[in-house]
């Protein structure tokens, strides 16, 4: 029980040790510089943990932004830059957790110091004014700057970089300490500058360069020292105070190979890199070693010093010795290591032989020993056998008895050199001894006799053998000469005295039917004329010499394809019988065909080897096959002689034509005609055009729309497929892809067959049409920006691109078509208005706007309409015109006295340029005023009205008075017309209507009764016209009624005499007139009895007024009736003359004019053809107006002057007429006089005009004076 109870404590104790423990950090101080850069790692925190978990570590603290931690490693590195002027320590907190507990823990952070500042001047300027006799060496001023580093980076040093101008640089001096700038030479106000600027500079210590430490250097270490083996350690410190930065070491320079030797970067020592030998690089080696400090300074440069390293190369013996090869000189630059060398020893002679061979040992210490080896070594001995330094080896002749050129001509020796301090070192040298020759031996022949053998009539020059002496002598090598004996075998044969090559001289003599066998002897002498003999045995042997014959020429054999060939050949060899010069072998010279056929070699017998066919063979040599068969002996040289066979293969029809395609699938474009498709291909094998020529057809599928033609080809047929040169594929009909049957037959109508698909292609071959378009409507004035109509066209083919092209835009303007640029044509076929034109109705009413369309795809044919397309656009009118007066010269005259209520006085006449409704104009009198002689103007009341009418497309307006006028004013009316349309659009214009009075009243008597004088009104009223040629107006016709009750046949008539410039005559004036013979009679004869006066207006009387009146009237009489007495005689004459002028005017109207009597305008009568005598316009002369005193007032009339329908022959006599009573009236040169205001101011008015149109008297000859 006991025990299991201590059992159970043990196992609590077990479990308590077992509970986690915290990380532990292992405190520290961290020294680390200032300008570590950023990432860059500073130290790393050092933790352990015992139960060995991973652990994460944590930083914080007020300083943790500076840090940044490797969670997994504890690397800490920098975040942000460190200063040490700010502060030269600091603490980090640190935190460390293992997974399950953690610890935290403060460190402690010393920055060190780096040169991380530049010296700063305390004033950023000197100015100073020094005198120009300043004592040299004084002070001028003092540069001070301040440095944040300590130690030697914060100790500055001030130096002048430069002076302007520059030769005043020696005149100044600086302190490098202090700053303390002085004068060195002597200043002149005048000779010398007035300003000096210096460029001072302050440099901080920075980072001193490091000093190696233990100078001088020198170490040593053995040739082929092991690598890493330790050769020295140099040692180096940081001058800086307070810095200490660590310092790297590098091998900078060395006076051997590079790559001998290696420094450590860290500690400066140097160990072998690469195997040394003392013999290649020297007895010593110098390296240069750099120390250079790790970080950069303020300026970003590493300061950095070099040191000589010399290390003593110790010598060990690892060379073993060795031969060489030396030139002529002494230097050793010239000995090369060899192992081969040769030496020259005349045979049979005695002493040294020289080799040219040095033994050497590039080892300090040695001691070399020399042996001579090899077959015959004791003929010769080796000196020196024994050396302490470099020595010259030669070999001395013992036995020169054994030295016989004969016998051996080189002996080889081997020279052994041994290094005596360590026998495992030692060369070998090869040594060749040439034993020179001597003369001292004869020519000998290998054979005393030589049997030779040629064929006869061999050529000169044939050589029947070499036979040359040999002698061992060198000297007479290749100089032995041979002569043949005796003299006379010479005309046969021949020696070369250098070669021993015995050849023959004849080839004539050679005849072996002659003599067959020759003998002669053959002597040898070498340089010393020592001679050697042997014997010639000339044997002439048979040639084959007579070539194979052939029997025939040539041989030619005709065979049809597929036949057994069969030919022998032939020939026959001169050459003795039974001999290989007469055996004969057949063969075939190898050629194209020649393996087809073979032939028997002993009868020559020539068969074809297979079947021929014909079409195997090459069709440009039409079956024909040449073979040279040749016939050739078996003599030597053997002789042939050859025979061309030509065999003619003829040609069987044994083959059918071959597409060379299975099958073939084209496409054409529609709509050409004639167009090619394609090519289909065939072959016939056979040979000959009988049997090979192939025709093509199409069997089905074409339906007719193809055609083939068969053309040759290169090889074969080929049919060219087109389209049927009369029609043309549509692609718009079913028709869109085509399978031919296409066959292939030759002349015996062996066929093929072929499947030929051809697809239709769709071709832009059809124009576009225009669809008809409606008229479009557009109001005039319209600034609408969009569409007003579109153009629509149509293409029947697929692929298309439709473009509108304007061809005219015409407007029709006044009844015509012109061109004008209302419209504008979009390429999309809409229609806009032109924003820079306006449309006018008034200016044109239509526009008809055609166009053509463009497909620009079209591929074929024209791509326009075969038509233009036309659109018609309505201009519609718009109420945007106001009436517009007609502008007429017309004078416009009403006789007060006439007029009564309808009274037609003058007329206007006005267009609107609008249409339909809104060119319907009406006319109103807005306004009456009346204008005296004096210019005085009255408002009046509306005595006038406006009665409208239309003619055509003109509106009239007649102006009618309203009731009658009063007859005693005198000047014209003012009458305001107004000319509106239906919109309200007016425009008004100014009448002046000029009043005749009652002071132009002519009372005009006759003695005749009312009835007659109304019977012969017409007569009388053209005679008046006649006469005074002014329009004449009748206002009344009524019986003179005397103050007795008596009845009276007398009548008066009441007229007005009225120019058509308004100016009216008194009575006394149309007395003057109408008293002219020419009409006087003629009124007379009508009745016409006396003129009255006119009325007087009866004014207040007054004596003294009438007293002198009366004075003046009695002196007027006296001197008219002078004056009338005086032109009497002369009146006389005139008056014939005017007679017979007026004869002719009367003569000049028509018998019509005269029933119908003259016209009075401004009546408001209408003809029978409805014409408006306001225009002026003719009136049928057979219309009776019944104008007597029963009649209204309205069919009374007025005068208007504004008629101005008369013949040119009437204006131009009344012209004259006129002129002539102005002559009589005006003699005295002045105008002509007016008795009052309104002739004279209606006289100037014409006077005005005269320049232009001179003033004329107008007759309306529509009416009579029964219209009155």
């Amino acid at each position: 029980m006991e025990g299991i109870t201590g059992s159970v404590l043990l196992m609590c104790f077990i479990g308590l040790i077992d509970a986690n423990t915290s990380p532990s950090i292992e405190p520290g101080v961290f020294s680390i510089c200032e300008d570590i850069p950023k990432d860059h790692p500073a130290f790393t925190i050092l933790a352990t943990d015992l139960e060995g978990d991973t652990l994460n570590y944590e930083i914080n603290g007020p300083n943790a932004a500076y840090f940044t931690v490797d969670r997994i490693t504890g690397v800490v590195s920098i975040e942000n830059n460190l200063d040490r002027e700010a502060s030269n320590y600091m603490t980090l907190g640190v935190y460390v957790y293992d997974g399950h507990t953690g610890t935290q823990k403060e460190l402690t952070l010393i920055i060190e110091e780096a040169n991380d500042n530049k010296p700063i001047f305390q004033e950023p300027s000197y100015d100073i004014d020094v005198n120009e006799n300043t004592a040299i060496g004084a002070s001028l001023f003092k540069a001070e700057a301040t440095d944040a580093d300590t130690s030697s980076a914060g100790v500055i040093t001030y130096s002048i970089d430069e002076v302007t101008p520059s030769d005043g640089s020696s005149l100044f001096s600086i302190v490098a300490t202090t700053g303390e700038v002085r004068l060195n030479g002597s200043l002149n106000y005048t000779a010398l500058s007035t300003f000096y600027r210096l460029k001072i500079n302050a440099t901080d210590g920075g980072d001193l360069d490091p000093q190696f430490i233990g100078l001088p250097y020198v170490g040593k270490v053995e040739e082929h020292a092991l690598v890493d083996t330790f050769v020295f350690r140099v040692t180096a410190m940081d001058q800086d105070t307070g810095v200490n930065d660590k310092l790297l070491f590098s091998i900078k320079d060395s006076t051997a190979p590079v790559g001998l030797f290696k420094i450590s970067q860290m500690d400066g020592i140097i160990s072998v890199s690469s195997d040394i030998d003392r013999e290649e690089i020297g007895d010593t080696v110098t390296l240069t070693v750099k120390a250079t400090e790790s970080k950069e300074n303020i300026h970003g440069v590493q300061a950095s010093t070099t040191t000589d390293v010399q290390i003593n190369i110790i010598d060990t013996n690892d060379n073993p010795p060795k031969f060489y090869k030396c030139g002529d000189t002494a230097d050793e630059r010239s000995c090369v290591i060899a192992s081969d060398f040769t030496g020259d020893v005349v045979e049979h002679s005695l002493g040294a032989v020289f080799i040219n061979m040095t033994v050497k040992d590039l080892d300090k210490i040695k001691k070399m020993k020399l042996t001579l080896e090899g077959h015959n070594s004791d003929v010769f001995s080796v000196e020196p056998q024994s050396t302490a330094s470099d020595s010259i080896v030669q070999l001395l002749v013992k036995q020169p008895q054994n030295l016989d050129y004969e016998k051996i001509q080189t002996i080889v020796l081997k020279v052994i050199a041994i290094d005596e301090g360590n026998t495992s070192f030692h060369s070998t040298a090869t040594v060749t001894i040439n034993i020179k020759d001597a003369n001292d031996n004869s020519p000998t022949f290998k054979n005393h006799t030589y049997k030779l053998e040629v064929a006869e009539h061999s050529p000169a020059g044939t050589v029947l053998g070499n036979i040359t002496a040999d002698d061992p002598d060198t000297m007479d090598k290749g100089n032995i000469t041979y002569k043949l004996l005796p003299e006379s075998i010479l005309l046969y044969f021949d020696v070369d005295p250098h070669t021993g090559a015995v050849s023959v001289k004849n080839a004539t003599l050679l005849d072996r039917e002659v003599r067959s066998l020759y003998s002669a002897t053959l002597q040898a002498r070498d340089t010393d004329g020592k001679p050697g003999s042997t014997l010639l045995e000339i044997t002439l042997t048979d040639i084959n010499d007579h070539p194979p014959v052939m029997n025939r020429d040539s041989y030619q054999e005709f065979v049809k394809e597929g036949q057994h060939f069969e030919l022998k050949i032939q020939a026959t060899d001169a050459d003795e019988s039974d001999t290989q010069n007469s055996q004969l072998v057949f063969g075939i010279e190898l050629s194209r065909y020649s393996d087809n056929f073979t032939i028997t070699p002993e009868t020559g017998v020539l068969t074809n080897r297979g079947k021929l066919d014909r079409e195997a063979l090459d069709p440009d040599l039409d079956g024909r096959i040449e073979l040279n068969v040749t016939a050739t002996d078996n003599g030597t040289p053997p002789l042939s002689t050859m025979v061309p066979v030509i065999i003619n293969v003829e040609d069987v029809n044994d083959n059918g034509p071959k597409f060379k395609a299975p099958s073939y699938k084209f496409s054409v474009k529609e709509g050409e005609k004639g167009a090619f498709v394609g090519s289909v291909q065939a072959e016939d094998l056979d040979q000959t055009t009988e049997f090979n020529r192939i025709s093509y057809s199409i069997n089905n599928g074409g339906f007719g729309s193809f055609i083939i033609r068969t053309f040759a080809d290169e090889r074969g047929y080929r049919g060219n497929l087109t389209v049927d040169f009369d029609l043309e594929l549509d692609y718009e009909s079913t028709h869109k892809q085509y399978k031919l049957q296409v066959e292939a037959a030759d002349l015996e109508q062996m066929t093929a067959t072929v499947m030929v698909e051809v697809d239709v292609l769709d071709v832009n071959d059809e124009r576009p049409e225009f669809k008809p378009s409606e008229p479009v409507k557009v109001k005039e004035n319209t600034t609408t920006s969009g569409a007003v109509g579109s153009f629509t066209a149509q293409d029947k083919d697929g692929n298309h691109s439709l473009v509108y092209e304007l061809e005219s835009i015409k407007c029709r303007c006044n009844g015509s078509m012109t061109d004008c640029s209302w419209f504008i044509l979009d390429p999309t076929g809409e229609v806009r208005v032109n924003p820079e034109h306006t449309i006018d109705y008034e200016q044109c009413d239509l526009a008809v706007i055609e166009a053509q369309v463009v497909d620009e795809y079209t591929e074929k044919g024209e791509n326009n309409s075969v038509t233009s397309g036309e659109m018609v656009i309505e201009i519609e009118d718009i109420n945007d015109n106001a009436p517009e007066f007609i502008f007429s010269n017309s004078v416009f005259v009403v006789v007060s006295e006439s007029a009564s209520k309808g009274t037609s006085v003058a007329g206007v006449s006005a267009t609107d340029r609008d249409s339909l409704i809104h060119r319907q104009v009406e006319f109103e009198v807005t306004s009456v005023q009346f204008e005296d002689n004096n210019n005085k103007t009255t408002d009046m009341r509306m005595l006038y009205e406006a009665i409208n009418t239309q003619q055509k497309d003109i509106y009239v307006g007649i102006i009618q008075t309203t009731e009658g006028l009063d007859t005693s004013l005198k000047g014209r009316y003012l009458v305001s017309v107004s000319a509106t349309d239906s919109g309200k659009l007016s425009t008004s214009t100014v009448l002046e209507i000029f009043a005749v009075d009652e002071s132009f009243r002519v009372n005009l008597k006759f003695t005749q009764s009312k009835a007659m004088v109304e019977k012969n009104l017409d007569e009388i009223i053209r005679e008046l016209i006649f006469a005074t040629k002014a329009e004449v107006e009748i206002a009344a016709i009524r019986t003179d009624v005397p103050e007795s009750s008596r009845a009276s046949d007398n009548t008066i008539v009441v007229a007005y005499f009225v120019y058509s410039n308004g100016t009216a005559l008194t009575s006394i004036e149309v007395e003057t007139l109408i008293s002219d013979p020419d009409h006087v009679y003629i009124l007379i004869a009508l009745g016409l009895a006396d003129i009255g006066k006119a009325p007087v207006v009866e004014a207040e009387t007054d004596p003294l007024g009438y007293i002198l009146m009366g004075m003046v009237a009695g002196l007027i009489v006296v001197l008219t009736i002078l004056t009338t007495s005086l032109m009497c005689t002369r009146r006389n004459y005139r008056r014939k003359l005017k007679a017979a002028k007026a004869m002719n005017s009367a003569s000049m109207v028509t018998s019509n004019n005269q029933k119908s009597g003259a016209v009075v305008p401004g009546t408001n009568k209408y003809t029978m053809e409805g014409a408006n005598p306001v225009l002026n316009l003719n009136i049928d002369t057979t219309m009776v107006l019944d104008m007597d005193e029963d009649s209204s007032d309205v069919d009374k009339v007025s005068l208007n002057s504004l008629d101005d329908r008369y013949s040119m022959n009437e204006v131009s006599n009344m012209k004259s007429i006129q002129e002539e009573e102005e002559e009589e009236e005006g003699d005295d040169g002045g105008p002509p006089k007016y008795i009052e205001a309104l002739r004279a101011a209606l006289a100037q008015q014409g006077q005005k005009k005269a320049s232009d149109k001179p003033d004329v008297g107008f007759i309306n000859p529509a009416f009579s004076t029964t219209d009155l």
